[in-house]
């Protein structure tokens, strides 16, 4: 198989990469990412020279960018986790680049797939477009969407895109929608390796409102057995829910990662609570298990004890990456909340 991964650069998007080079030694893969703020090289820095594996770098938004990647290349598949990805970014840096690359970008995608006739689109989405749980239930692939943020509101519009590629141009089209991943080369702006990093520097860990906001988290390694099990066995048009069956409240994972690294709970600094935060995800992943055979095999705190293994060993990493212009965006962010 000739595989195209956008957004290879990144968090998920590097862990499939290796997942996938490891899983399949016949597989040719090409990275193709823009390389903006949380998309890093040094993610992939192991497998640079693997002869199986291809840089391009290109931005989604410019369709002459996708073009001669996909020209001569004989691309049996694409998936398609490039997306600009924070919410809070979205809420207070304007949704703008989030409207670029999640909806013309993808839409871009399509029409180079159906140009150069790409057997399989697998589209990388999120749990966030069903927006808002109440106290019981969880959501199914039938759960209406309905986003509470500038950058759901995004994600599902790249949905809808993919799913008019699917019907209106037969397209072979799947979706999946993953709740929240944690692992290694996560960009620190996210709520673990915030805490984490935050936390070894001995520096306030920012929690919003209450902290009691609930999350589905999973391991970026089984969301990425996820992928691959659509990529090879799911069916065409079909969504499919990718979830840890850990939904647990922000503040017991910031506590358990103070309790990991042996760090006070005086370092938690409540936070005035951003605009339209979700009060509680949680993912019915029943219809993956049962049709595609796939389910979780990391246990939530042995899966959060190897994160925090991995970025004491790798602290160099993630210093280069909060040192400028991150700064400057947490002083943004947290500084006068």
């Amino acid at each position: 198989m000739m595989l195209l991964v956008t957004g290879g650069a990144g968090f998920i998007g590097s862990n499939f990469i290796r997942v996938m080079l490891d899983e399949y030694p016949d597989l040719q893969l090409i990275n193709f990412d823009a390389l903006t703020y949380a998309g890093n090289l040094e993610n992939l820095a192991d497998i640079a020279k693997d002869p199986r594996y291809t840089f391009f770098k290109g931005d989604i938004t410019l369709a002459r960018d996708i073009e001669p990647v996909l020209a001569g290349k004989a691309v049996d598949a694409v998936v398609h986790f490039a997306a600009e990805s924070h919410v809070d970014r979205s809420l207070h840096l304007g949704p703008q680049a989030f409207i670029l690359a999640n909806v013309l970008g993808t839409q871009n995608l399509l029409d180079a797939c159906r140009a150069h006739k790409v057997a399989r689109f697998v589209h990388v989405s999120t749990d966030e477009v069903y927006g808002s749980l109440g106290p019981v239930g969880r959501f199914t692939e039938a759960s209406p969407v309905q986003p509470n943020n500038p950058y759901a509101a995004t994600k599902a519009a790249s949905d809808f895109m993919v799913r008019a590629a699917c019907r209106s141009h037969g397209l072979d089209a799947v979706i999946t929608r993953c709740s929240n991943n944690f692992g290694p080369y996560q960009f620190p702006e996210k709520l673990i390796p915030l805490m984490i990093t935050n936390a070894l520097e001995d520096k306030p860990l920012p929690v919003y409102g209450d902290g009691r906001q609930v999350r589905d988290w999973i391991y970026v390694e089984d969301h990425c057995r996820g992928v691959d099990a659509v990529l090879r066995r799911g069916k065409t048009g079909e969504v499919y829910n990718i979830g840890g069956s850990h939904d647990v409240p922000n503040l017991d994972v910031v506590r358990r990662i103070l309790a990991i690294l042996r760090k006070p709970e005086s370092l938690i600094q409540y936070v005035k609570d951003r605009p339209g935060h979700d009060r509680r995800y949680a993912m019915d992943a029943a219809k993956i298990e049962c049709d595609l055979g796939w389910k979780p095999c990391f246990d939530f705190d042995a899966a959060l004890e190897k994160t925090v293994a991995w970025y004491l060993a790798h602290r160099s990493w993630w210093e280069r990456i909060r040192s400028g212009e991150y700064r400057n965006y947490y002083a943004a962010m947290y500084g006068n909340r």
